[in-house]
């Protein structure tokens, strides 16, 4: 039974990861999608590309922290502090890191 219970954590840990990163990222991303003046400089990519990759990346790191930590020291707790470390740090590191393209201001 508490295996059962450790995995669904797990699960829970992964989904809210993904969520959250995806909802970090996506004020940057909206430069991208909407394309700026005119629709200009507009990159569709971040959609198909930046997207999965930021929602696979916010659920498997704390996910894979959490069960490194887990097995190695066998603590549920310090697992969990583990992870949400992890994922503060990938949230951090995602934010500091992606940067969209934004084309030059043109000020007269």
């Amino acid at each position: 039974m508490r295996e059962h219970r450790l995995g669904c954590a797990g699960i829970l840990l992964a989904a809210a990861g993904a969520v959250a990163a995806v909802l970090m990222w996506a004020p940057r991303a909206r430069v991208s999608v909407h394309g700026g003046f005119e629709g200009m400089h507009r990159d569709l990519s971040v959609l198909y590309v930046d997207l999965p990759l930021v929602a696979a990346g916010g659920a498997f790191v704390p996910l894979a922290v959490w069960l490194l930590t887990l097995r190695v020291l066998r603590r549920p707790w310090l697992s969990a502090v583990a992870a949400a470390s992890a994922f503060a740090l990938g949230i951090w590191a995602l934010l500091s890191w992606w940067t969209p393209y934004q084309p030059p201001q043109i000020v007269y």
